[in-house]
């Protein structure tokens, strides 16, 4: 009962998201001008078929505390591929000149800014620092073999998944936090070797990311100064 429990608060947590889109509009708030000794730049990466609203959470308290925060509307519903939403996302970082840039992601986000780390890690100008990730797949899920359209990017065969699990020289720049319990993804798929693997003591996929304790988990694991 106790789970059934958690599974419905999570998709509580869902329709709190959605309704967000109404209440503060489609787009996300500006990030706050950077000062010359502001503490350095965040960017937000929801999963698929989410919004920055999932994550306004963790972004209220980041810009409480002066990080920049950046949540890019171009990545719309985030139903596009991996790959295609990574270098959309590399653009924008690219494009604004931002460096020493935290990434803070959700489920798919994860597997994006997994591939923009290995991008940063070949290119001629670094610009990311590391990715603190929450409910991500990195390990495909098992229940995307019954899915349609752009669930079916993680069934754990798919090339996308088993290319960036062969990527393991960035693991060391991620943190993984997971749910004990997630109905999506197998806890194991969210383990990275060579990552800091944090489990939360919390069930469910999505309400995690309003749940002060789990907030908490993320800021400290944000660098304050550059």
């Amino acid at each position: 009962m106790r789970r059934i429990g958690s599974i419905v608060a999570d998709y509580a947590y869902v329709g709190r998201s959605r309704l967000r889109y109404w209440r503060y509009g489609s787009r996300p708030p500006a990030p706050i001008e950077a000062a010359t000794d502001a503490p350095p730049p965040v960017l937000l990466i929801p999963g698929v078929f989410e919004t920055w609203h999932y994550l306004k959470p963790i972004r209220d308290r980041l810009a409480a505390l002066g990080h920049p925060v950046h949540s890019v509307p171009e990545l719309g519903f985030n139903r596009h591929p991996i790959p295609e939403m990574a270098a959309l996302l590399t653009a924008y970082v690219e494009h604004r000149e931002l460096t020493d840039v935290t990434i803070v992601a959700h489920s798919k986000g994860g597997l994006i800014g997994k591939s923009m780390l290995v991008a940063d890690e070949r290119a001629t100008v670094r610009r990311l620092t590391r990715m603190i990730s929450i409910n991500t797949p990195y390990g495909g899920s098992p229940l995307a073999r019954f899915a349609m359209g752009p669930w079916r990017e993680f069934v754990p065969t798919r090339p996308v998944i088993v290319e960036l699990a062969a990527a393991s020289s960035v693991n060391e720049r991620i943190t993984s936090l997971y749910s004990r319990f997630d109905q999506y993804v197998p806890a194991g798929n969210s383990v990275l070797e060579g990552a800091d693997n944090v489990p939360l003591p919390f069930e469910g996929h999505f309400r995690v990311l309003g749940l002060p304790p789990v907030i908490d988990e993320v800021v400290a694991r944000v660098p304050r100064t550059r």
